[in-house]
C-alpha cells in the first residue's frame, strides 16, 4: 500500500493557521497594532478602507527591523520573543507566537516597508498569498509600515462570511479603542476613508477614556486602586447611573493585555449589587498586574482567553476593590471596610486558598440566604396556588427566531363589557371558551413589531417634530453602525443628522412613542446590538424588534379600559397573534371546564 501522508505546503499550512488568528479585518488590526507597541512605538496609525476589506494599513514609529529580520518575520512560528519553553511564563509582550504576520500575508496581498534608527535605507517587501513578491531597499521613515489590501481575496468563501461594512467596522474600532485604552502613553489615530475619526494625544487614562467615549465621563469616573502581595488592580469604574443596557463598554486588562473573562466580569457586577436598574451594566476599566507565572494566556490564538492558577482569589481582589471603590467615592451605601467582607488585608499577607475563600467571602451570604427562604414561601400569593392547582400556567419559551413572522390562525374572543388589569402585568378578560389572560408587555410588543417591520418593507412611518432637538454623542462604532443603517432608522419615523464628529441632532421621533429622544434613539442601537449578539436576526426584523422592545407597554404601566382594549384588540389583529416578537407566549386561556372542576362535588 502507498504511503498516504505527507507534510503540507507552507502556502496552505500559513492559510489554516489563518483561519484561526485572522477571523475579520479586526483580527488583523489587532495583530498588527500589538506588534508596533511591541516595536516600542510612541505614535501608531491606523487606516482604513471599505472595513478593511480594501485595505488595513498600519504605521507606527516603532525600532523597525533589519532587512533579515522583515523577511523572517513572514515565517511561521519565527518569534522575537520566545527562546526556551519557559519563556511562555514569562510573557509580558503581546504578539510572541510568531503566527500573525505569516497568516495575514497567506490571505493578503501585503506590503511591508521598514527603517532601523540608524539606517538610511530601510526594506521593501511585496508578499501575495504567502509569496515574496518583491524584496528590494527603499527610503523611508523609520518605524514599520505595513499594508493588508485585499484580505481573503484568495479565500472567496471567507470573504463572502464577512458582514456590512458597518458590522465589520465596528469591530475594528473596537480593537482599536482596546489597544488604545491599554496604553494611554501612546498616541493613537485612526483614519477611515480619508477620514480622521480618532486622534488621540497620549496623556493619563483618565484622559483617553473621555476622548474615547464623551465628555459626560469626565465627572462620572472613580478610580479604583489596590495591591497586594497576589496582584494588583488600578484603573477606573463608572458610576451606577452611567450603567447602560448594553455590554461593551466593560474592559479587564490582565497585564495590559484584554481579556474576556465571565468570572471576573462577574465579580465587578456583584460589587454593584443594588445599584443598578436591572439588565444594565456598568463601565469599568481594571488593569491587574500579576507575575506572569500565575497566568496562561497560550490557550486561545486570540491570546483573550487566560486562565489563572487561583482564579478564586483573583475574584475576591477584584470584587473587594470594585467594591471599596464604591464605598469611598460614595456610590453606594455605607460599608463597614474593617469587616471580614474586605479581603485586602488577607491578601495582602498571603494569598487566600480556595477553602479560605469560599469561607470567608460567602458564609454571610449563605447564612442570609438560609434565614429568607422562610419569608419567601410565606409571601407565596393565593393566586400562585391556584394556578399551580389548575397547572395553566406553562412556563414554555419558544425560540421562533426569523419564522415569527408566519401567519398564524387563532380564535378571536367575543368583545365582552369585563375587563380588567391584573397586578399590573395582565389583562384579563372573558372569551367563548373561558378567561383570556394577556401579557400586556409581550403583547404590545408583537403589535409594534408588526406596525414597524410593515415600514421598514415600504410604507415608511411617520415622525413627530420635536420643539427642541436634542443632540446625541455616540462612540465610534456605534455612530458607524447608525450611519449604516441610516435609512432604515428613517423608515421607523426617526428624524436625525450628522452634528459633528460622532454626533447626532435628534428632531424626530416616531408617532405614538414617548419618551426622551436621546433615551429611546440610545436605546434603540443598544438592543439592536444586543438582538445581533444573540438572536442573528435579518437587520430589518432586528431593527423593529429592537424598537419594539424600546416603546412597548412595560410590566407594571398601569392601563385604562381603553388603553387594555386597543391592546387586546390590537393583538388579534395581528399575523401572529400567539407570541411576542422574541417568541413569548402572549396570552393563555383559563378553560371554562377547568373553572368548573373546583365548584364540582
Amino acid at each position: 500500500m502507498p504511503d498516504i501522508i505527507q507534510l503540507l505546503p507552507d502556502s496552505i499550512a500559513n492559510q489554516i493557521a489563518a483561519g484561526e488568528v485572522v477571523q475579520r479585518p479586526a483580527s488583523a488590526v489587532k495583530e498588527l497594532m500589538e506588534n508596533s507597541i511591541d516595536a516600542g512605538a510612541a505614535s501608531i496609525k491606523l487606516i482604513v478602507k471599505d472595513a478593511g476589506k480594501i485595505l488595513l494599513q498600519v504605521i507606527d514609529n516603532g525600532q523597525g527591523m533589519s532587512e533579515t529580520d522583515a523577511r523572517m518575520s513572514l515565517e511561521r512560528h519565527a518569534t522575537s520573543k520566545i527562546r526556551t519553553a519557559d519563556d511562555l511564563f514569562r510573557l509580558r509582550t503581546m504578539g510572541f507566537r510568531g503566527e500573525a504576520l505569516a497568516s495575514i500575508a497567506a490571505v493578503s496581498q501585503m506590503e511591508m516597508k521598514t527603517r532601523l534608527p540608524n539606517e538610511e535605507l530601510g526594506t521593501l517587501l511585496v508578499v501575495e498569498a504567502s509569496e515574496v513578491k518583491k524584496q528590494e531597499p527603499v527610503a523611508c521613515e523609520k518605524g514599520t509600515s505595513i499594508s493588508v489590501k485585499n484580505l481573503f481575496y484568495n479565500i472567496p468563501a471567507r470573504r463572502n462570511f464577512l458582514k456590512s461594512n458597518g458590522v465589520e467596522m465596528s469591530h475594528i474600532t473596537e480593537e482599536f479603542q482596546r489597544i488604545a485604552l491599554a496604553n494611554p502613553v501612546i498616541s493613537f489615530s485612526l483614519i477611515q476613508e480619508d477620514e480622521l475619526v480618532l486622534d488621540l494625544p497620549a496623556g493619563k487614562l483618565s484622559q483617553r477614556i473621555v476622548n474615547l467615549f464623551g465628555k459626560n465621563y469626565q465627572t462620572q469616573l472613580a478610580p479604583v486602586q489596590e495591591e497586594t502581595s497576589l496582584l494588583r488592580i488600578t484603573g477606573y469604574i463608572g458610576r451606577p447611573e452611567l450603567a447602560k443596557r448594553k455590554r461593551g463598554e466593560q474592559f479587564i486588562f490582565v497585564n495590559n493585555r484584554f481579556i474576556r473573562n465571565n468570572y471576573l466580569g462577574y465579580a465587578v457586577n456583584s460589587a454593584y449589587e443594588g445599584l443598578l436598574q436591572e439588565n444594565h451594566f456598568p463601565f469599568y476599566t481594571l488593569f491587574i498586574e500579576i507575575d506572569p507565572k500565575h497566568v496562561d494566556v497560550n490557550v486561545h490564538p486570540t491570546k483573550t482567553e487566560i486562565k489563572f492558577d487561583d482564579e478564586r482569589s483573583v475574584y475576591g481582589v477584584v470584587w473587594s476593590a470594585v467594591k471599596q471603590a464604591l464605598g469611598s467615592h460614595n456610590l453606594s451605601p455605607a460599608i463597614d471596610f474593617t469587616a471580614d467582607v474586605n479581603l485586602m488585608s488577607k491578601v495582602s499577607n498571603q494569598p487566600l486558598s480556595r477553602e479560605q475563600y469560599y469561607d470567608e467571602q460567602f458564609s454571610t451570604l449563605q447564612r442570609s440566604n438560609l434565614q429568607n427562604w422562610d419569608k419567601l414561601f410565606e409571601q407565596e400569593s393565593a393566586t400562585s396556588k391556584l394556578f399551580e392547582k389548575t397547572e395553566v400556567s406553562q412556563k414554555t419559551t419558544v425560540r421562533l427566531e426569523s419564522s415569527i413572522n408566519k401567519p398564524e390562525e387563532v380564535s378571536v374572543p367575543e368583545n365582552e363589557k369585563g375587563i380588567f388589569q391584573f397586578q399590573q402585568k395582565y389583562i384579563v378578560r372573558a372569551s367563548r371558551s373561558g378567561v383570556l389572560f394577556i401579557d400586556q408587555q409581550a403583547a404590545h410588543e408583537r403589535i409594534l413589531f408588526e406596525k414597524y417591520l410593515l415600514q421598514l418593507k415600504g410604507v415608511p412611518g411617520n415622525s413627530q417634530q420635536s420643539l427642541f432637538p436634542q443632540t446625541l454623542s455616540l462612540s465610534a462604532p456605534d455612530f458607524a453602525l447608525t450611519m449604516e443603517m441610516e435609512r432604515e432608522i428613517h423608515a421607523l419615523g426617526f428624524r436625525f443628522e450628522v452634528f459633528g464628529k460622532n454626533t447626532l441632532l435628534i428632531s424626530g421621533t416616531p408617532t405614538d412613542v414617548h419618551g426622551s429622544e436621546k433615551e429611546l434613539f440610545e436605546g434603540l442601537i443598544e438592543q439592536f446590538k444586543k438582538n445581533q449578539s444573540e438572536l442573528q436576526l435579518p437587520l430589518r426584523e432586528n431593527l423593529a424588534q429592537a424598537l419594539a422592545k424600546r416603546a412597548s407597554i412595560k410590566a407594571g404601566q398601569k392601563l385604562s379600559s381603553e388603553e387594555m382594549e386597543a391592546v387586546a384588540s390590537s393583538l388579534f389583529a395581528c399575523n401572529t397573534p400567539n407570541f411576542s416578537a422574541e417568541g413569548s407566549p402572549t396570552f393563555f386561556t383559563l378553560d371554562s371546564s377547568k373553572i368548573e372542576n373546583y365548584f364540582t362535588r
